[in-house]
């Protein structure tokens, strides 16, 4: 079995497929762990959701996306800030109507996943702080790893930042199109929210494949903000 990691999704179907093709991925015998934000952004979230639930070894990680998206598909809510952040298309995307199936997938999905001490998560956590004592907001918001990893890049700086021999995380967008490495952490995040690509990775050999910038595949789509 190979194993893959993939970075925020956000309603970008055609770019799944991309990675997925690219990758030649088996859907029956590959395992993919999604690291959240499937949801809110791009028109087909409905679309990338019923693709992952054909993958036979699928792992997926709670994002702050997946959340709001949640809350409106258990309870209603339709917050103005997640509307306005993407989920206008998710809702779009759902002809405004919950679909049960999806909404059992995304209330199932962890709060983090933990495999041969490396740990995958959508936010971040504390690295001073026992991680099944985390709350799940800090899980899915948390950026402040994400920002030294970056910072420690850019300034050629290796700092052991936590106990795991590797940390995945998605969430913060990077502003490269390929994932970075830095100090024991994998940004994942390459911006297929918005202006960037989406990131796909074996987590053995670190081959990397990525969809063409998502924007080129949503053309009739006009530019949105930065994704939260």
């Amino acid at each position: 079995m190979r194993t893959f990691v993939m970075g925020d999704i956000h309603g970008a179907y055609r770019a799944l497929l991309q990675c997925l093709q690219r990758a030649q991925f088996n859907y029956a015998s590959d395992r993919l762990i999604v690291l959240g934000d499937v949801c809110d952004g791009w028109p087909e979230t409905r679309q990338a959701i019923d693709e992952l639930l054909k993958l036979k070894h699928l792992i997926y990680i709670l994002g702050n996306h997946d959340y709001w998206t949640l809350e409106w598909m258990l309870f209603n809510d339709r917050k103005p800030l997640w509307t306005k952040q993407g989920g206008a298309a998710t809702l779009a995307s759902y002809n405004f109507q919950p679909d049960e199936e999806h909404k059992r997938f995304l209330n199932e999905a962890l709060p983090y996943f933990v495999l041969d001490n490396r740990l995958f998560v959508h936010g971040g956590f504390n690295p001073r702080q026992p991680l099944e004592q985390q709350p799940v907001e800090t899980l899915i918001w948390h950026r402040d790893l994400a920002y030294m990893a970056l910072d420690f890049y850019f300034k050629g700086m290796d700092v052991k930042l936590t106990s795991f021999d590797e940390v995945y995380l998605g969430h913060t967008p990077i502003p490269f199109d390929r994932p970075v490495y830095s100090c024991g952490i994998w940004l994942m995040d390459t911006g297929a929210g918005w202006s960037g690509v989406l990131s796909m990775m074996n987590i053995d050999t670190k081959e990397t494949f990525v969809s063409d910038p998502v924007p080129s595949l949503y053309p009739d789509v006009p530019p949105r903000s930065k994704a939260k």
